[in-house]
């Protein structure tokens, strides 16, 4: 119609592959665990910043392993 090609999409941008890791899961997970280890000690923000800095050295070591699987 018009030179104009219409396609069909679904979502906003290419899908992303299959393969990869996530490591936000464990940033997460280690925030919301840090941050209850943190009221039993009376102490929220020490231990959500203990658990953001565990969960960041395993969303890294998650990041390392996969980028070394994929070459």
């Amino acid at each position: 119609m018009l030179g104009l090609e219409f396609r069909r999409r679904r979502g906003m941008g290419a899908a992303m592959p299959s393969t990869s890791k996530a490591g936000g899961c464990f940033l997460t997970l280690f925030l919301l665990v840090g941050f209850f280890y943190g009221l039993s000690i009376r102490n929220p923000l020490q231990g959500t910043l203990i658990g953001l800095g565990v969960g960041i050295l395993f969303a890294i070591v998650t990041w390392l392993i996969d980028r070394r699987r994929r070459g």
